[in-house]
């Protein structure tokens, strides 16, 4: 009852006029942070900062989270429609959502996403509300060791998301471990495999790779299927493009899951909600009665990493919240803007500014119906962009990805690095490798060397730290027992096979 009565008074303070009027304009700026790629929720917060000093602290806050939620919804758009990823937590929804496009039911897949968005969203607020204080403590038994194990646990779900041929998405992935060592090495401060390139020593960047492998590989793959004629006919009305029962029975299971996986690793400081979307997306496949779908069209495919990637957003507000410690490089700047505010974080924030803590929570129930009721009415609009000509189609999804990619950092070497993974993107296609464990490897690999490094300094070099911390051994047993699973199956499928020729 005390939490019911805190919540309304949350309520009383979310519909106040300026806070109202924060939060509308927080999730019309957020789902356009989504659509376009590049700019992403962190560095927008970052850029409005200054403008928000003249708001009070609540008001600031509650455009934030409007600005982080809006951005997860809004990036599902360009993944279903032109399968360019907005954020690095969409890579997962391009797989489906475009294939359910290219089959006419774009409007399904965005339908879906909203709504799976919005109950992963609802639930994790509520998960917040009831049992912050716990979860958080539970974060604090992760250290660099289970960080570690945990990513390296996300990484060995390639396996599950390379279609046919796991050595070519295994392969696909080692590349992308690769890519993202380049730069400047974390602890000696020694550039590395920048090839005397001063704009490689920050690294490869997510938004140029990304976008070319999908958004401007696509553009080239359509041009040699010779799509320059009209574009498809769909029906628009509302009722047609909105999921059917026999989706919600498809996905019902898939957004649950996505929900407890997503609030689970976005509660992780670091995990983020990239691994969230990969690891629900993983999970679905592999317990899936019909995994084959997976990849040409599945709707559980959209529903379970959108669930999770929105229930990852509200979990990284658990250990903020609850013990200033931001869990994405979002968060991070909020917590920044908090400090602006002269509010320090912490298990005192809920009682000493209760009002405060209540408003941004019930805030994050008014950001999610608006963005379902913004993102539903919407879809017939969404879905009468795939019925343009695709001679004017194509070009407006290349330009889009060079704006976006431009924006970044207002550099024409990230455009060329987008054109140069556009052509690898095209060949890979050609060659059937599959570019999302690129991607995605690209994104954790990063962090994943950090956690690694860390962990053996703390051991002094031992493995053994691995091994010794039952968080961590637990996830290195899950990684051998993933790994060992398609080779096992493979191998009883061999000996079915000699057994039937002998039989024969």
């Amino acid at each position: 009852m005390e939490t019911l009565r805190l919540l309304g008074e949350g309520f009383a303070v979310v519909v106040q006029p300026l806070n109202l009027a924060a939060a509308v304009a927080g999730v019309l700026v957020g789902q356009l942070v989504g659509v376009l790629p590049g700019i992403g929720p962190a560095s927008t917060i970052a850029i409005l900062l200054p403008v928000t000093l003249s708001l009070n602290a609540t008001a600031a806050m509650i455009m934030f989270i409007g600005i982080y939620y809006g951005a997860m919804y809004g990036g599902t758009i360009t993944s279903v429609l032109f399968r360019i990823p907005g954020e690095s937590a969409s890579v997962m929804t391009t797989i489906d959502g475009y294939a359910m496009a290219r089959r006419g039911r774009a409007g399904p897949a965005l339908g879906i996403a909203a709504f799976g968005s919005f109950i992963a969203g609802t639930l994790g607020v509520i998960a917040l509300m009831l049992l912050a204080p716990s979860l958080a403590r539970v974060a604090l038994a992760f250290g660099p060791p289970e960080y570690a194990t945990l990513l390296l646990l996300s990484l060995s779900l390639i396996v599950y998301l390379t279609g046919r041929n796991p050595a070519k998405g295994a392969a696909a992935a080692l590349l992308g471990l690769w890519l993202s060592v380049v730069g400047v090495d974390l602890i000696t401060a020694k550039p590395r495999f920048t090839f005397g390139q001063l704009n490689l020593l920050s690294g490869v960047e997510f938004v140029p790779v990304a976008v070319g492998l999908f958004g401007l590989a696509e553009v080239l793959l359509s041009v040699q299927r010779g799509a320059a004629g009209a574009g498809v006919t769909a029906d628009l009305r509302l009722r047609a493009v909105l999921p059917t029962v026999a989706d919600w029975l498809a996905s019902r299971w898939a957004i649950l899951r996505g929900t407890l996986i997503g609030f689970f690793v976005g509660m992780l400081p670091g995990a983020g909600a990239t691994a969230a979307s990969m690891i629900s997306y993983a999970t679905e496949k592999r317990f899936s009665r019909h995994p084959e779908r997976f990849g040409t069209g599945a709707i559980e495919g959209v529903a379970a990493p959108e669930s999770a990637n929105n229930a990852a957003a509200v979990g990284a507000m658990v250990p903020l919240l609850t013990l200033g410690i931001p869990g994405s490089a979002t968060t991070a700047v909020m917590l920044g803007g908090l400090l602006i505010f002269g509010l320090r974080p912490g298990p005192l924030l809920f009682q000493e500014h209760a009002p405060f803590v209540w408003g941004i929570i019930a805030s994050m129930y008014v950001s999610n119906v608006l963005l379902v009721l913004l993102n539903v009415f919407a879809i017939p609009a969404f879905v009468a962009v795939l019925r343009l000509p695709r001679a004017v189609l194509l070009p407006s999804i290349a330009a889009l990805a060079i704006i976006g990619v431009y924006s970044l950092e207002n550099s024409v070497f990230e455009v060329w690095m987008a054109l140069l993974f556009g052509g690898l993107g095209y060949l890979m296609h050609r060659l059937e490798y599959p570019p999302a464990p690129l991607v995605l490897a690209l994104v954790l690999g990063n962090t994943f060397e950090e956690t690694v490094r860390q962990s053996l300094q703390i051991s002094h070099g031992s493995l053994a730290i691995f091994a010794t911390r039952p968080l961590a051994a637990a996830f290195l047993v899950l990684t051998v027992v993933l790994i060992a699973l398609p080779v096992v199956a493979q191998r009883r499928q061999v000996r079915r096979l000699r057994a039937v020729r002998k039989a024969t």
